[in-house]
């Protein structure tokens, strides 16, 4: 699933364990080096680039998987 992978990849680079899908990005510690490394996973991981203006429009891992899904990103 989605979500659980792009959880995986916030709690590795917000070096968190407790993030949970509703929570938003900024009010985790989320700033720009933080976000240009999520965006390299998710090139690398799900094989999808995400621009800036989603990761804004799209600040939780929930909005943001369902957008992910929605350009055909690896499942597996």
């Amino acid at each position: 699933m989605i979500a659980e992978r792009v959880r995986g990849i916030w709690c590795r680079e917000l070096q968190r364990d407790d993030i949970a899908v509703d929570d938003d990005f900024f009010a985790l510690g989320g700033q720009s080096v933080i976000m240009a490394k999520i965006q390299m996973a998710y090139i690398e991981e799900l094989d999808v680039e995400v621009p800036v203006d989603q990761m804004f429009l799209n600040p939780t891992v929930a909005s943001i998987s369902e957008y992910i899904e929605s350009m055909g990103a690896k499942t597996t």
